[in-house]
């Protein structure tokens, strides 16, 4: 277990603001000296301290050098990241990205997650979150910049060092070069006097054409994959400080309970190792020498639970709710609901249509289930601040909400933010999902630092979940068989409404994303959400409303195809007609799949197969999948994936496949397996044991193509999901014959299919 420093080192000129090992950084202090010589840009200072920072314009966002970069003698470079990485390759991509412009080779970054700050705003909607697949795509101009910036006062240091012109020099990775007299300057000989020189303005420096890119679209390697195979790096769950004591906890089986009391107190504070017994808001915990002392204790309290009061700002999990009940409540929710999307008119349209087709479609809950489980680290120092280690996807937001909490100032609070052992929007705010407060908590009673980790039962039980729909369809049929009308409405509630814990004005768009702006050319369509609150708390999930509400569009737009006689991938093709880039993405998942063909088709191996297709636009990218699947032994098999994927322009291709094949493992978990389940207010599953995900066994070939059609640059952590559920249904329906209208497959019973 890694060691922090016991309390703030306020000698070390250039803290990092990560939990790191207390070895590990005097070692780089050592290495570079007192940093001497070093373009050391404001990690940890105030920036006012930072000499560089008070020429800086402010206001353009990634112009404060200071703030993100520090290159040091020997030529290696120091990069904040305004985005925390948790797996998806950020910080790989934006060493790319800075060091293009700068002239840089990536490999040569160590790149570490910023602390809060204004000057790390950089994406261009305003925001500073890590989500929405927006981290390269919202911030790609400008982190540019940044390293066009850094380059700019590295060459005016060189040209006052060699006394020639700027004009006359040029650069070649991490070197400042005067041609004419055959003479170079390494970075960080340069370092010390850039530090002294203004920050350029940002309109004056000139970013790279990319037929010039050097990194830019080329399979970098992964920067952090060596220390994470080899155990070096630190998450939350692995930081320690010294006289820290550790927590567990046993929360209220059902949210919106109170603690009552504790009938056995006197026993749990006499077991061996246990320091003290404590009450929190809807839970229970153990403070211990040790994290299983704390943990076994804990379980051993034992608790009488009240019911919430009038004045409770939780949502309150009644002792009759069951998922199965809920989704029939959905299924027979009346109404007409709220109108999102109205393109023609559809109610019309469908009066006069030859052929109606009605069905409703479900999808279910799903947990985040990621493999860090929650954790947390709080230290009260001796002057009043106070030092918290926590995931989280917002360090900005995270720290407002402490403030709030404690009652301190930011300016007296040190939030750090180790990697993410996986997210999938996790580690958003959410109330009654996170550990900080009760770490917070328990750290000010107890008068020591505090380590708590939930356990994994713990985490199922307070986990916030993907939201549950139900959609009811009607599509319209000409006498040729083609739509021309659509209407959707679904009884739901959005994640974003969800946290918020009331509906909004404006419907909450995560919670229809998916169902509305589909760019099939049906004339007559109407996409309307009849909200419904949920008492399961519910939070934003991989690729947030396309995870569900593309599987219940592209799975009814079959059952539409099949009624009306038509090919799914042709009529498709037909509803894309006008649409060059869209068609011509289902032409390269085609191709790559070695032509379409729907089967059942008799394989090689003598199984029976068919394949699916389905297409899906989150998040400014577009994906279309083809999905080939039999029937082994009652059960699903996924033999290939082909995804063609479109996100306009790319950064690292690498980077791209590999988070197609995570989407695509994440895909199949909730279509084949993933389900939560809740009977009398409590969860059924609390483990991994009864909520299965993906087997390695399990998980089918992946063929991935890769378009740049040159389209505004989309995402592409969250895009590649969205179509493989339902290219996995639609090919399920057409083997079995059998019309797939919800998630979990494993509901469903399937005979083997023989050739």
């Amino acid at each position: 277990m890694t060691k922090l420093a016991d309390s703030p080192d306020t000698s070390e000129a250039f803290p990092t603001g990560e939990a790191i090992n207390i070895s590990r950084r005097r070692f780089l202090v050592a290495s570079a000296g007192t940093m001497a010589g070093a373009l050391v840009l404001g990690f940890g200072l105030p920036m006012g301290q930072a000499r560089a920072q008070a020429r800086v314009a402010a206001e353009v966002p990634g112009t404060r050098v200071p703030a993100f970069l520090e290159i040091r003698p020997d030529n290696t470079i120091r990069l904040q990241s305004p985005f925390i990485e948790g797996g998806q390759g950020i910080f790989t991509a934006m060493a790319q990205i800075v060091g293009e412009e700068l002239d840089a080779d990536p490999s040569t970054f160590i790149v570490e997650n910023a602390s809060p700050g204004s000057e790390y705003v950089v994406l261009s909607n305003g925001m500073r979150i890590t989500g929405g697949s927006m981290s390269v795509r919202m911030s790609y101009p400008t982190m540019r910049r940044l390293g066009a910036l850094t380059r700019a006062m590295l060459l005016q240091a060189g040209s006052e060092r060699l006394g020639v012109p700027v004009s006359e020099l040029t650069t070649q990775p991490g070197q400042v070069v005067h041609a004419a007299s055959g003479r170079t300057l390494s970075y960080g000989e340069l370092a010390s006097r850039a530090m002294d020189l203004p920050v350029p303005d940002p309109d004056s420096v000139k970013l790279k054409d990319p037929s010039q890119f050097r990194w830019i679209g080329k399979s970098v390697k992964r920067l952090d994959g060596h220390e994470k195979s080899t155990g070096k790096t630190l998450y939350t769950i692995d930081c320690s400080v010294d006289g820290m004591l550790h927590a567990a906890v046993q929360h209220a089986p059902r949210l919106g309970l109170t603690v009552g009391s504790i009938r056995n107190e006197d026993q749990i504070k006499a077991m061996k190792g246990v320091h003290s017994v404590h009450r929190l808001p809807g839970a229970v915990a153990v403070v211990a020498e040790r994290w299983w002392t704390a943990k076994r204790a804990v379980e051993a309290v034992q608790v009488d639970w009240k019911e919430p009061g009038p004045d409770s700002d939780l949502r309150y999990m009644p002792a009759d709710f069951s998922t199965a009940a809920f989704s029939e409540r959905l299924a027979n929710e009346p109404g007409a609901g709220k109108d999102d999307e109205v393109v023609g008119e559809a109610g019309k349209a469908l009066d006069s249509a030859h052929t109606v087709v009605s069905a409703t479609y479900y999808s279910q809950f799903v947990h985040h289930a990621q493999l860090e489980p929650p954790s947390a680290l709080a230290r009260f120092n001796p002057d009043g601040t106070l030092d918290l280690w926590l995931p989280n996807q917002a360090p900005d937001l995270f720290l407002a909400d402490v403030a709030k909490r404690t009652g301190l100032e930011p300016s007296q609070i040190k939030l750090h933010s180790p990697v993410l052992g996986g997210f999938f929007g996790r580690h958003f705010l959410y109330n009654s999902a996170s550990p900080y407060p009760q770490a917070i908590q328990l750290a000010k009673e107890v008068g020591r630092p505090i380590k708590l980790i939930w356990s994994r039962e713990e985490e199922f039980l307070r986990d916030v979940l993907r939201p549950m729909a139900v959609v009811r369809f009607r599509g319209g049929l000409d006498a040729k068989g083609m739509p021309v009308a659509l209407e959707a409405v679904s009884a739901t509630e959005g994640p974003t409404e969800a946290i918020s814990n009331k509906q909004g004005e404006k419907i909450d768009p995560t919670a229809l994303e998916g169902l509305a702006g589909k760019v099939y050319s049906i004339p007559n369509r109407r996409i309307a959400q009849l909200y419904v609150k949920s008492p399961v708390m519910l939070g934003y999930w991989r690729s947030v409303g396309n995870s569900m509400n593309d599987f219940l569009y592209e799975t009814f737009l079959d059952e539409l195809a099949d009624k009306g006689g038509q090919d799914p991938y042709e009529l498709r093709l037909h509803l894309l007609k006008g649409n060059e880039r869209l068609t011509h993405l289902l032409h390269a998942v085609g191709d790559l799949a070695g032509g379409w063909k729907r089967g059942p088709f008799k394989a090689e191996d003598g199984t029976l197969r068919a394949r699916g297709v389905a297409m899906a636009s989150p998040f400014g990218t577009e994906a279309a999948v083809i999905a080939e699947v039999s029937i082994k032994n009652g059960q699903v098999k996924v033999h290939d994936i082909w995804q063609a994927i479109d996100p306009g322009s790319i950064v690292n291709p690498g980077i791209i496949e590999a988070q197609v094949n995570g989407a695509v493992a994440l895909g199949l978990s909730q279509v084949l397996l993933e389900e939560a389940v809740y009977e009398n207010g409590i969860p059924a599953a609390r483990n991994y044991d009864m909520y299965p995900i993906l087997p390695p066994d399990r998980m089918p070939r992946v063929h991935v193509k890769i378009i740049e059609s040159g389209a505004k640059m989309g995402g592409i952590g969250e895009p590649p999901l969205p179509a493989v559920p339902p290219a996995v249904a639609n090919a399920v329906a057409r083997l079995t014959g059998q019309r797939i209208r919800s998630m979990p497959l494993s509901r469903y019973t399937f005979k083997d299919q023989q050739a």
